[in-house]
């Protein structure tokens, strides 16, 4: 993942298999599992810029687990893997390990 560099507040996300409770022991409801999705954070935009031009730094790092919108990404392939590209506000919440 050092060759990718997403631009503004974009993440590339690997989908993990849901379960039905996480590793920190937060169960995800049947109904949760259908409209959301958890995925390791490969790789983050810097931030997004207001209307002043300051940069808005991101509340997601690489490496944190993260609830998504099932809606929101687009499917890419880089090197025969696939990976997930959402923005930031797409995230749900950051799950503690």
């Amino acid at each position: 993942m050092d060759n990718i560099k997403p631009l503004s507040d974009h993440l590339f996300i690997e989908k993990i298999k849901e379960e039905k409770m996480s590793a920190s022991g937060i169960v995800i409801p049947e109904t949760a599992e259908n409209h959301s999705s958890i995925g390791k954070v490969m790789a983050a935009g810097p931030g997004k810029i207001n209307e002043d031009g300051d940069l808005i730094p991101m509340s997601v790092k690489v490496g944190d687990t993260v609830v998504f919108t099932q809606y929101a990404p687009s499917d890419i392939k880089i090197n025969d893997k696939e990976y997930l590209v959402v923005r930031e506000s797409d995230v749900l919440a950051i799950l503690a390990e």
